[in-house]
C-alpha cells in the first residue's frame, strides 16, 4: 500500500518510507491519510495497456495513473502546488520500478508474503484507521478494491522485507573521522588563512570568523564524526580519511568553495542515528543500481 502523500524524491521512491524508519524496526507501512476519491478503472477482456514492465511483470497503466492521482490528491489536500514538484509523474513511474525491483528481488532470494501475512498486516492497519467502515471509506476514496489493495499491500511488504535483507549485514560501528574546517569564497583567502592556522592560528576561531558554512561555523567549524560515504562533499570525505589526526589539509575546493580542513580524531566508532540512515538508505540505492542493470526494464508513459 502506497502512500499518497509519496514517493519521495530520488532513486528510492516509494521505498522511501520504509529507509526513514530503518532506525526503527523494519519493514514499516504507514498508516493510510483519507484523499479525495479515486475511481478504478472497470475490468476490460482486452489486453491492457501497459506503464511499463520490470524484467516479466506488467505494471498496468491504469495502476500508473492511479498511483499519480493519489500523489496529486494527497499533495492538494495539504496544499502543496504540483507546479513546484517537478517531473513527478516519471518519479513515480521510477519509484513503481524500483518497488517492483525489490519484490521480484526478495522472491528471487525466497522471501514469500502469504496472504496469511497479508491479511493480519491489513487487519492491523484496519485497526489502526479506526475499523472496518473507516478502512471501506479509505480504500473507495483511494481507487482501490479488495483485490488490488491485497496486490499493492504484498508487493510492498516483499519490497521492505528485501530491504530488511539488504540492510541485514551493514555495521553498526565502522571507522569515522572528526573534522573541523573552513569554507571562504576564494583560494586566495583560503591559501591566507590556511598560512595563519599553520602558524598557530587555531582554526576553530578561524571558522568563526570567516566560514561561510553557516551549520558549521559557530561550532568552529566542527562536522562531528561521519564514516565514508556520509558527506555530500565527497572532497572533503576523502581528504579526511587520508589525513592522520592533528594534520591541516592543502586548500581543497569543492562546488561550495574553498575549504581547509583539520583531522582531529580517528576511531572506530557506532554509527549515529542520521549517518546510520544514510549508509543504508545509501546500501539500498547501491542495490538498486545494480538491479536495474541487470533487469530488462521498458518504461512506456512519457513526461
Amino acid at each position: 500500500m502506497r502512500n499518497p502523500r509519496l514517493p519521495g524524491v530520488g532513486s528510492i521512491g516509494l521505498v522511501a518510507v520504509a529507509l526513514a524508519a530503518c532506525t526503527a524496526i523494519l519493514p514499516q507501512t504507514p498508516v493510510p491519510s483519507p484523499v479525495p476519491s479515486l475511481t478504478p478503472e472497470p475490468p476490460t477482456s482486452t489486453p491492457e495497456p501497459l506503464a511499463a514492465r520490470v524484467g516479466d511483470t506488467p505494471i498496468r497503466l491504469a495502476e500508473f495513473e492511479l498511483e499519480v492521482a493519489r500523489f496529486e490528491a494527497g499533495q492538494a489536500s495539504i496544499g502543496i502546488d504540483l507546479a513546484t514538484q517537478g517531473d513527478y509523474r516519471m518519479q513515480i513511474m521510477q519509484a513503481m520500478i524500483d518497488e517492483q525491483l525489490l519484490a521480484l528481488g526478495a522472491g528471487a532470494q525466497g522471501i514469500v508474503v502469504g496472504q496469511a501475512d497479508v491479511t493480519r498486516k491489513i487487519e492491523n492497519l484496519t485497526s489502526e484507521i479506526g475499523g472496518p467502515q473507516a478502512m471501506k471509506k479509505w480504500l473507495g476514496e483511494s481507487g482501490y478494491d479488495d483485490e488490488s489493495f491485497r496486490a499493492a499491500l504484498s508487493i510492498e511488504m516483499q519490497a521492505n522485507d528485501m530491504i530488511a535483507r539488504i540492510l541485514e549485514g551493514l555495521p553498526q560501528a565502522v571507522e569515522q573521522v572528526r573534522v573541523r574546517h573552513v569554507l571562504v569564497a576564494t583560494r586566495e583567502q583560503a591559501e591566507l588563512l590556511r598560512e595563519q592556522i599553520a602558524a598557530g592560528a587555531d582554526l576553530g576561531e578561524v571558522a568563526l570568523s570567516y566560514s561561510l558554512d553557516l551549520t558549521t561555523r559557530y561550532a568552529g567549524g566542527d562536522l562531528g564524526w561521519f564514516p565514508r560515504g556520509y558527506l555530500t562533499v565527497p572532497e572533503l570525505e576523502e581528504a579526511g580519511f587520508t589525513l592522520q589526526p592533528g594534520a591541516l589539509s592543502e586548500v581543497i575546493q569543492t562546488a561550495l568553495g574553498y575549504h581547509v580542513i583539520e583531522v582531529l580524531e580517528r576511531a572506530v566508532r557506532p554509527l549515529a542515528p542520521d549517518a546510520q540512515r544514510v549508509l543504508q538508505q545509501r546500501a539500498v540505492e547501491q542495490w538498486l543500481a545494480a538491479a536495474r542493470q541487470a533487469t530488462p526494464i521498458e518504461v512506456y508513459v512519457t513526461p
